[in-house]
């Protein structure tokens, strides 16, 4: 697999990146140490998890698979702080004392001494930017992590967190903000890819896959078996199941059917191949669902089917993005 550098500094990773998220819920110990094998075999690095993911358990299976399965060296570990659940109640906090207590305890699960690259999970008024901020620069000061990101930044707030980074000599510049990002959801090329651009931060897109919409697996209906007929992910997914995107995903399957390819190998090179982007993080919930994404490092869209997609999807835009 090929790797690409993040940001405007020297940590190299693979241009795909292994989810984690359903890690000890979703997905087993065994389940996972399988697609952690297959990823690192077809030389992924980067394998990105956060602390609320199953209230700890993605990095305690990740933890796991580090002390026998894999080696932290091979791997690049991403991990977020931020927000969670707490007593069934979605809480945000991005105090300085939240953000590095939260490292500590994700330290702990993953059995590691330091994380390769930490990020704020979510923006949030409450909390003054700089002190956010310089929760990063103590972690890296202490040598709890290599590199910091963000995610979720709008372009505004990118811009604001990494120009105060560079301002003053003794910050560490953020290197990445992961966002949602895929032919379905391109509402981040008006500001935050333009900010990315301009800062030398790179994009981490989460959910390329459209919350598997542009696999193509709901183009008939609602699958008894899918994330979308559960009461769980129900509104997360049904977020991409609508007219436009349903006309974005048949686009997607022509082109597949023309190339020989997936539906999803299609959406996911498309995504890869963006400006700004570094790697897109993908979660699958079988070995062969990953393999069938880790075949997509080969897939090179036409230009011709990349400016179809391109119109097809296009975002609306209006004042002043135009």
């Amino acid at each position: 697999m090929l790797k690409r550098y993040v940001g405007r500094t020297g940590l190299e990773v693979s241009r795909l990146g292994l989810g984690t998220m359903s890690w000890g819920t979703d997905i087993d110990e065994h389940e996972a140490a399988e697609q952690l094998t297959a990823f690192v075999a077809a030389g992924g690095t980067l394998v990105d998890t956060a602390a609320p993911y199953g209230g700890g358990a993605s990095e305690e299976v990740l933890g796991t698979l580090l002390a026998g399965t894999v080696s932290p060296e091979d791997v690049v570990v991403a991990t977020k702080a931020g927000s969670g659940r707490r007593d069934g109640e979605h809480f945000v906090d991005v105090s300085r004392r939240g953000l590095l207590r939260t490292l500590e305890e994700s330290l702990q699960r993953l059995g590691i001494d330091h994380v390769d690259l930490w990020q704020v999970h979510v923006w949030s008024d409450d909390v003054p930017v700089d002190e956010t901020l310089s929760a990063l620069d103590a972690a890296v000061a202490s040598g709890k992590t290599r590199y910091v990101g963000v995610s979720n930044y709008c372009g505004w707030q990118l811009a604001l967190a990494a120009g105060h980074q560079v301002e003053a000599a003794g910050r560490e510049r953020l290197a990445m903000d992961q966002v949602e990002y895929s032919l379905v959801e391109r509402g981040v090329e008006r500001e935050v890819v333009p900010a990315a651009e301009a800062l030398d931060v790179s994009l981490l897109p989460w959910s390329p896959l459209g919350r598997g919409v542009l696999t193509g697996k709901y183009r008939a209906g609602v699958p008894a078996d899918s994330r979308a007929a559960s009461s769980r992910f129900e509104k997360y997914v049904g977020v991409h199941l609508n007219p436009r995107a349903a006309g974005i995903v048949e686009a997607v399957c022509r082109a597949a059917e023309g190339l020989d390819l997936t539906p999803a190998q299609v959406a996911l090179a498309w995504v890869r191949d963006r400006p700004s982007v570094a790697a897109p993080i993908v979660g699958a919930r079988t070995l062969a669902q990953l393999q069938e994404l880790l075949a997509a490092e080969s897939v090179s869209l036409p230009d011709e089917i990349v400016a179809a997609l391109d119109d097809v999807s296009a975002p609306a835009t209006g004042y002043p993005e135009s």
